[in-house]
């Protein structure tokens, strides 16, 4: 399984961040010791992902998302309610 996420800072700035990969642990873990320029200054929870068989699917909804304002949106719309946002 391929996976799409999207994590959320655990400081006080609550950024959320957009990615995909093959291992969710693994990934979630390299994010947090600062192994990715894009989110080394932070520490990270997962707070949504979708699962999809190829990678392909995957990076597809993942630049869909990065690159849609509208999607991206309605999706951060879900997911902060659902974190009380």
């Amino acid at each position: 399984m391929f996976y799409v996420y999207v994590l959320n800072s655990v400081t006080s700035d609550k950024r959320f961040y957009i990615g995909s990969t093959k291992d969710l642990k693994a990934r979630l873990e390299s994010h947090n010791q600062s192994e990715n320029k894009a989110t080394k200054h932070h520490q990270w929870k997962l707070v949504y992902y979708e699962a999809y068989v190829t990678e392909c699917a995957a990076r597809k909804r993942e630049q869909i998302l990065k690159h849609h304002g509208k999607t991206k949106q309605a999706l951060m719309i879900r997911i902060k309610a659902s974190l009380g946002q």
